[in-house]
């Protein structure tokens, strides 16, 4: 999950690694420090807590110097120290070493260091590699990081300086890793973000792939050091797209892109007069016998969404699975099952090795991912992807819902192909995707109402989130972000559950969010309502416009305009996205970087 920035060519190190981090501190914020090949030799300054404690050392420290890397740390080995943090030099301080990921055999690894006099400063797995990397030097560091790559088992990123060598070389498994392509300079990151103000040709590096980073070029080769050829890809996204626009955060900022995204994952792809959508897959709906959607987090709630269009539209049996316990369950999958992977950043580790798992069952695999050239994106067969852009704020908005628009889409191939959905019902349904963007603008515009009442029970110690159907998923991706940025308790559950069990909770210091929208459940959800209200819960409905009896049973309704109701949770999370958000600020909260998370989780 930490940011990884290296720099090599004739402008100052030091500006690019400070600027470039600061676009990577959404992967990790415990730490940060930077090497500088400088006149005097390696520099490393580092500094445990934020990257402004970093930036304020070194303006005392005057690093200059062609050459560097950079490290954001989030914490995995050893707590979040100056003495933990990267880079990890060797003891005579010409080699520094920036690692992203676990290595799993570090402790027999030390344990053999130690034997043979290394010292170590650090508690992390990462000083392993810069002594592994001393041992094996002999004059060539491309050949050094080769060797020691030989006897490291895990997921990593490392990136490896000497102050002997004007170079950069670095390696990846399974953490991404970016190269960047200049004139007379060359670039490296763990996402793309940090490269756009000096380039948008990049070479997203692979599992097993080595590179060596010159002023003149770069050169990739495998772990026995054959060439390797690797596509030059011309970036999209514009440095405007990746930084805040205006916004107080990067999290509004993208919620308020909603519209936008939802045009381009949608846009191009939907064929009203044929009933049907152009996803550009080769794959054959009717060779598939059931689906299997792995993912984490946000992402997964997207997946349970695609379960039951899936198999309301569709009518073929799908599953969501937690990616996490999804390859310790042995899972039953065989050449009939689609397994779909969901990840914004297709990094992603478990739902990785989720993936992987099912492929290696033999099922067909899909990735629904929005960063173009990851690690989820070379590992299965076809992707579609969301083209969200970049999603800076941790906590996930902008590509939630394009990911439940690439759900949409995706049932709705599947049952033209199935035959189990008319070309005319395909049209009628096509036409309310269309309508998408502008009713989440008119959401939006919900705002005030939303920060009334988020102004009304912020101080409250716990949320409860309702919802039926296709809006269960909703509730429990609206419980979800509430945590994340306001560290408030939130507990979702499909509204009909609430008498098993979550009707004790219920008091009237308790606020209850009930998706009350129009659709095949609205009555049993009324029901719901009153059981809440029968027991002094405090109600929070989101209905749809219109709606006369919602105002009798709630204190407070956040009004939607009309939607289709297999579509409406792309509309209904909008306000509890702001509901989440208006909390945390109220609260003080740092919603960009809420604690203890990272943007990416590329670890176990």
């Amino acid at each position: 999950m930490c940011g990884i920035v290296g720099y090599v060519g004739f402008r100052n190190a030091t500006d690019i690694l400070v600027d470039g981090l600061r676009r990577l501190e959404y992967r990790g914020y415990d730490s940060a420090g930077v090497a500088v090949r400088t006149a005097e030799g390696l520099r490393v300054v580092k500094r445990s807590g934020k990257l402004a404690a970093l930036e304020a050392l070194l303006k005392e420290e005057h690093l200059e110097g062609p050459l560097g890397v950079g490290h954001t740390r989030w914490a995995t080995h050893g707590a979040p120290t100056d003495p933990n943090a990267h880079p990890h030099t060797t003891e005579d301080g010409k080699i520094a070493v920036i690692h992203n990921g676990i290595i799993e055999n570090y402790l027999e690894l030390k344990e053999a260091l130690l034997a043979r006099g290394h010292r170590f400063r650090s508690e992390t797995d990462s000083e392993v590699f810069a002594h592994l990397v001393e041992e094996k030097y002999q004059g060539d560091l491309f050949q050094a990081l080769r060797e020691a790559l030989k006897e490291v088992r895990g997921a990593y990123a490392v990136v490896v300086v000497h102050e002997d060598h004007e170079e950069i070389v670095a390696a990846r498994t399974v953490s991404p890793l970016v190269v960047g392509l200049g004139a007379g300079e060359n670039f490296l990151a763990s996402d793309v973000p940090a490269l756009l103000p000096y380039t948008r040709r990049v070479i997203f590096l692979h599992d097993g792939d080595l590179v060596r980073l010159t002023r003149e070029g770069v050169e990739v080769t495998d772990l026995a050091g054959n060439p390797v050829a690797r596509e030059v890809v011309e970036v999209d996204w514009t440095l405007e797209a990746a930084e805040k626009g205006g916004f107080p955060h990067y999290m509004l900022k993208e919620i308020y892109e909603q519209p936008w995204v939802l045009e381009n994952t949608l846009g191009g792809r939907l064929r009203e007069e044929e009933g049907d959508v152009d996803l550009g897959l080769a794959l054959d709906p009717r060779e598939v016998e059931r689906v299997h959607f792995i993912a984490c987090g946000t992402a997964a709630y997207a997946g349970w969404y695609g379960k039951y269009l899936m198999e309301i539209l569709a009518r073929i049996p799908a599953e969501w699975e937690v990616a996490s316990e999804y390859r310790y369950r042995d899972p039953v999958v065989d050449g009939k099952t689609l397994a779909v992977a969901i990840s914004q950043s297709g990094e992603t580790i478990d739902t990785l090795e989720g993936i992987r798992e099912a492929k290696a069952k033999g099922a067909r695999t899909l990735g629904v991912i929005n960063a173009k050239g990851s690690s989820i994106t070379r590992e299965v067969e076809e992707v579609l992807y969301i083209h969200a852009g970049p999603e800076i704020g941790v906590a996930s908005t902008k590509a939630y819902t394009a990911m439940l628009a690439a759900m949409a889409l995706l049932a709705v191939r599947f049952a033209r192909a199935r035959g189990t959905l008319s070309k005319e019902a395909a049209q009628a349904l096509i036409r309310e995707m269309r309508k998408l963007p502008r009713l989440v603008e008119e959401a939006l515009e919900k705002r005030p109402i939303v920060a009334h009442i988020a102004e009304k029970y912020h101080q409250a110690q716990d949320f409860l989130f309702l919802g039926r159907h296709v809006q269960a998923p909703t509730a429990y991706e609206g419980a979800l972000k509430l945590k994340e940025i306001s560290y408030i308790h939130a507990e979702a559950y499909p509204a009909g559950e609430m008498k098993h069990g979550p009707i004790a909770l219920i008091d009237e210091r308790l606020p209850v969010v009930v998706l009350a929208t129009r659709g095949p459940l609205y009555e049993k959800t009324l029901s719901n309502i009153q059981e809440v209200r029968a027991r002094g819960g405090k109600v929070i409905a989101v209905a749809t416009e219109g709606d006369e009896e919602i105002p009798k049973l709630a204190q407070d309704v956040i009004y939607l305009p009309e939607v289709h109701p297999l579509l409406a949770p792309i509309v209904s999370v909008v306000p509890l996205q702001l509901l989440a958000y208006e909390v945390a600020v109220l609260l003080g909260r740092d919603v960009d970087q809420p604690r203890n998370l990272a943007k990416s989780v590329t670890v176990e």
